[in-house]
Order: structure tokens, then sequence, then C-alpha cells
């Protein structure tokens, strides 16, 4: 049986492009429906003219809407939210951070090479500021044979943050 809203003449296949007609006489094109043959998509319980299309693209449409959700999830993890960034007194820090945080001030010398270097801030867990505002130093880790997890991340002083597990989370060190 036809669909009602297409005539039976107004159904023309010509390769990957398929062409109805509707009672008004307006031409509609549906492209991308290869492998339908034109008796398919005028059949009722085919859900009409787009219907035939649309579920064979179903799957694809799902895939992308998920990837988007899933890229959205990933950016609400990483950003940031001040209020996220817990205090710590200088009292409280260890021993290694405080002598690290007093060669900060002093402005070296640094036992590692690589102290002072730009901090990136990619993951967005300090408060978003221009690359080359954030420096990094590693504070010492009792045992450690590399420069360990723990780290001192500046702006412009007193403005530092204190990660003991390799820049997961931050917390500001306060005077």
């Amino acid at each position: 049986m036809l669909d009602s809203r297409l005539h039976p003449q107004g159904v023309h296949h010509k390769g990957r492009q398929i062409r109805f007609q509707s009672k008004t006489g307006r031409s509609l094109h549906r492209r991308g429906c290869k492998g339908l043959k034109p008796q398919q998509l005028t059949q009722r319980g085919n859900d009409g003219l787009f219907g035939a299309c649309f579920k064979k693209y179903l799957s694809v449409l799902f895939a992308v809407l998920l990837a988007l959700a899933s890229t959205q999830a990933c950016a609400k993890r990483y950003a940031h939210n001040d209020s996220t960034i817990q205090d710590i007194a200088v009292a409280e820090l260890p021993s290694e951070a405080r002598d690290t945080l007093r060669l900060i001030k002093q402005g070296g010398p640094f036992p590692f090479p690589r102290d002072g270097v730009v901090f990136g801030n990619y993951e967005h867990r300090l408060p978003r500021q221009s690359r080359g505002y954030y420096h990094e130093y590693t504070v010492k880790t009792p045992g450690a044979r590399n420069r360990g997890a723990r780290r001192i991340v500046c702006g412009h002083l007193p403005e530092c943050y204190y990660s003991g597990d390799h820049y997961r989370t931050f917390k500001q060190i306060r005077e």
C-alpha cells in the first residue's frame, strides 16, 4: 500500500538521489539513501518520507551525540572552580616544602634544573592566567630517586600553591 502523502508516480530512482513529488506538486529530495528501493520508501510502516534514511543513520547520530556529551562531561570535570582550592598555612606544609618556598622567595639557587620553568595549567585547576604567569618548583620527597610528586606552583609572589600529588589537587599557601 502506498503512503497517502506521495503520488506513486512521483517516486523516481536515479543512483543515490530519490525524488518525491507531493500531492501539491512540490519536489522533495532525499540523498544518501543508497540501497533503498523507491517501493520501500513509499510503503506504509516506513515512517514516511524521512524515516527510512534516518533509521539507516541513527547509529551514527547517536555516536556523535554521545561523543559531544562525554566532551562536555570532561570539560566540567576539569573546569576551574575557585571554591575547590583549599588553603594551607605555611606551618602546615612539609618541612621540604617550607625549604622550597624559602628558596623561591630568595630567587634560588634551586636543586633541580627544571625548577622555575613555566607551568602550563593545562587542566585549569588553578585560576586562569596568561601563559608564563605560573612557574613550578620541586619539593624534595624523602626516599624518592627522582623529583617525586610534590610541587609548589607560584604566580606573582605571594600567590603560591602546593600540590602533593603531582598537580591533581592544589592548596593555596597562606602566609
